[in-house]
C-alpha cells in the first residue's frame, strides 16, 4: 500500500520531468523538418538520445546496454523486441546504434503535443484498418531500403502475462522473408516493475538491462513462420537464461 502511494506521487515527478524535456526539444526536432531522409531520422536518434540520458538521469533509471557490437557498421536490421511496457519505446528509440524507426498505434499519435514526436519517428498504423496495414508494410519497406532500422513489437501489444513472451504476430517476419534484411532481437528487463501495465499512474526508479543478441540471417528456404518460431524460441530461451530477477533468486538458494 505505502509502496503504491509512493510511486503515484513519484509518478507526478517523472511527468513533469518527461513534459518540460519534452518541449525543450521541440524546437531542435523542428529544425530537423527541412532535412531529406535518412539525414532527418539520424538527426532526431541523436536529439533522442540526449533527451532520454537526461530525462533517465533525473527520474532514476539505471541503464545497462549489453551487445552493442551486434549491430555491425553499414548494416541495418529489422529489430524485434519483447514488450511489457510503455517505457519499452522511448528506451529502443534511443538506444539503438543508428537512425531507426517504429511501427505504433495510430491512437499514440493522437495525443496532444507528444503526438507530434511520436509521429515523427513512427510508422502509424491502424490495425482495424486493411489498407492502413498495407501501406505501413510499404513504408517500412522503405525504411530498410534508406539504410536505416526498422523496430517492431511482434507481441502487438504490451505482454500482461506472467511469461516472458506472448505469442508473436506475423508482420516481422514476413517483411524480413519480403526483404532479406537480417532480424536482431532485443530483450529488455526491468520495465515492468518500473512502469507496471497494471497500475495507472505509477512509476518506480530502479535498473533496466537492454541486450542486443546476434542478428539472424534469412536463407533462401526460410519462410515467415519459420523466422517466427525460430526468432520466439531464441527470445524465449534467451530471456529465461539472462533474467537478472532470476539470477538473483538462484543465488539464494542454499549452496549458490
Amino acid at each position: 500500500m505505502i509502496k503504491d502511494i509512493l510511486g503515484r506521487i513519484y509518478a507526478l515527478w517523472v511527468a513533469i520531468i518527461f513534459i518540460t524535456t519534452m518541449l525543450l526539444v521541440l524546437i531542435p526536432l523542428w529544425l530537423t523538418n527541412g532535412q531529406p531522409e535518412p539525414k532527418r531520422t539520424a538527426s532526431m536518434a541523436t536529439i533522442y538520445r540526449h533527451w532520454m540520458s537526461v530525462f533517465f538521469f533525473l527520474v532514476g533509471v539505471r541503464l545497462k546496454i549489453y551487445g552493442r557490437k551486434n549491430f555491425a557498421p553499414g548494416e541495418n536490421y529489422i529489430v524485434v523486441s519483447n514488450h511489457n511496457s510503455l517505457m519499452d519505446v522511448p528506451l529502443t528509440t534511443a538506444r539503438i546504434p543508428g537512425p531507426n524507426m517504429t511501427i505504433a498505434k495510430s491512437e499514440m499519435g493522437k495525443i496532444p503535443i507528444f503526438g507530434i514526436i511520436y509521429r515523427r519517428g513512427s510508422i502509424l498504423v491502424d490495425r482495424k484498418d486493411p489498407n492502413s496495414r498495407r501501406d505501413s508494410f510499404l513504408k517500412m519497406r522503405q525504411v530498410l531500403e534508406l539504410g536505416m532500422h526498422m523496430v517492431i513489437y511482434p507481441e502487438g501489444t504490451r505482454n500482461k502475462t506472467n511469461k516472458p513472451l506472448k505469442e508473436f504476430h506475423d508482420g516481422a517476419f514476413r517483411l524480413a522473408t519480403d526483404s532479406r534484411k537480417p532480424i536482431l532481437p532485443v530483450i529488455i528487463y526491468g520495465t515492468t516493475k518500473m512502469l507496471p501495465s497494471d497500475k495507472s499512474f505509477y512509476f518506480w526508479p530502479g535498473k533496466l538491462e537492454m541486450h542486443f543478441l546476434p542478428p539472424l540471417r534469412v536463407t533462401d528456404t526460410d519462410t515467415s513462420d519459420d523466422l517466427k518460431k525460430k526468432v520466439f524460441e531464441t527470445m524465449w530461451q534467451y530471456y529465461e537464461e539472462h533474467d537478472p530477477e532470476a539470477a538473483g533468486s538462484r543465488s539464494k538458494q542454499p549452496g549458490l
